[in-house]
């Protein structure tokens, strides 16, 4: 009942003509409210879409530029973000003022895109696929179209940060697609590397997912927005034809939630999911991210909130492996004292005692392991991040 009363005074807000903003920290400020964002490319397969990305908590859906898919988001109390693309030609300002003044009257519509991955081209690496000033100059023409609404702007997880941050000009909120569930001996495709990883950073695990969050805020800075864009697919079933059975891998649910919650203690103020479209629903992915999603609408408040300056001690104990990342953690303030979550890094089990105040916890993380905390203590509120341990 909370999320409808909140989503549809946002709604009437856009239609006043208040714009939705960017708070100092680069979370999504809807209605004056802080916002973790949880967001969809495309809806599950299936009966009752849109149903099912309202009831799991998604607040916004990238759409099709049609009336249909607009009222549908209307009528489940959603938002949907449209793409204008990119001034590439003269004529493509007149183009692009056309159809935000056709769109822009309607509350539904959240922020706009301009291009995606505008950087990436594959197995070309010394060149971009639209320069940054072609995405600056876009945003300015946005801009002066519709000052209200925010930008949305994805890249691919390669190229250098300082590449990346040419685009920053372009963009309020800044995404990368990171998708590192993938079966040994994939055969070549396109966005996958001659050794079978889109990523390549050299962590090849699914904590690479923190490492890239870790990235692009690197390249946004403390004022944008960082989303993170997550996978919804397995790879395999990208392929239009010729598919390998032994290749197609879904993340299982400890994965889904495993790169959700690291990426937000790494910093991210947003969670997107690409790739529904090729994902059957009988593959068990979708309800994998809808109950992740679930859990993280339990947690909006505080997914929403500053982290706190309170330290979280950790104490290690011996398991027979060695520590390579260990254990990395957030604590964000919630009504009942704080929230922890801690997620182990590491491939190998971590033993540890974390300890928080008077709080104190012993546990036994699996291999990529994660855990939501709610030490019962009184903590002061900080204003500033702490550090991912």
């Amino acid at each position: 009942m909370k999320r409808r009363s909140f989503l549809g005074s946002a709604l009437a807000a856009f239609a006043a003509g208040e714009p939705g903003r960017v708070d100092s920290d680069g979370m999504l400020l809807l209605n004056g409210k802080r916002t973790f964002v949880l967001g969809l490319y495309q809806l599950p397969q299936g009966t009752a879409p849109w149903r099912r990305a309202a009831d799991a908590g998604f607040h916004v859906v990238h759409a099709d530029p049609k009336p249909d898919q607009l009222a549908q988001a209307r009528a489940h109390n959603m938002h949907v973000w449209l793409t204008v693309g990119s001034k590439r030609k003269p004529e493509d300002e007149a183009r692009i003022r056309k159809f935000i003044g056709q769109w822009k009257q309607h509350p539904e519509v959240l922020f706009w895109e301009t291009e995606d991955e505008p950087s990436f081209v594959w197995k070309k690496p010394r060149e971009v696929r639209i320069p940054s000033e072609i995405i600056r100059e876009t945003y300015r023409l946005v801009k002066s179209a519709d000052p209200a609404r925010p930008l949305y702007l994805n890249h691919s997880p390669t190229n250098l940060v300082s590449t990346l941050a040419r685009y920053n000009p372009g963009g309020d909120f800044l995404a990368t697609d990171i998708y590192p569930v993938i079966p040994r001996g994939i055969r070549e495709q396109y966005a996958l590397w001659p050794d079978g990883q889109q990523g390549d950073l050299l962590n090849s695990t699914i904590s690479q997912v923190g490492a890239y969050t870790d990235k692009m805020r690197q390249v946004a800075g403390p004022a944008r927005g960082v989303w993170m864009v997550l996978q919804g697919f397995a790879w395999e079933m990208l392929r239009e034809k010729d598919r390998d059975p032994r290749m197609i891998r879904y993340p299982t649910m400890a994965e889904t939630r495993f790169m959700a919650l690291q990426a937000i203690v790494h910093g991210a103020t947003g969670l997107l999911w690409w790739g529904l479209y090729r994902t059957p629903p009988e593959s068990g992915l979708w309800d994998s991210i809808a109950a992740v999603a679930r859990e993280l609408k339990g947690l909006s408040e505080e997914l929403a909130a500053r982290p706190l300056r309170a330290g979280v001690q950790i104490e290690y104990h011996d398991t027979g492996h060695s520590l390579d990342r260990g254990i990395e953690w957030v604590l964000k303030p919630s009504a009942k004292g704080s929230v922890l979550i801690a997620v182990n890094a590491d491939k190998n089990p971590v033993e540890a005692t974390m300890r928080l105040g008077a709080w104190q916890r012993r546990e036994l993380f699996e291999p990529f392991g994660a855990r939501v905390f709610h030490p019962q203590a009184s903590i002061a509120r900080g204003q500033t991040t702490h550090p991912v341990h």
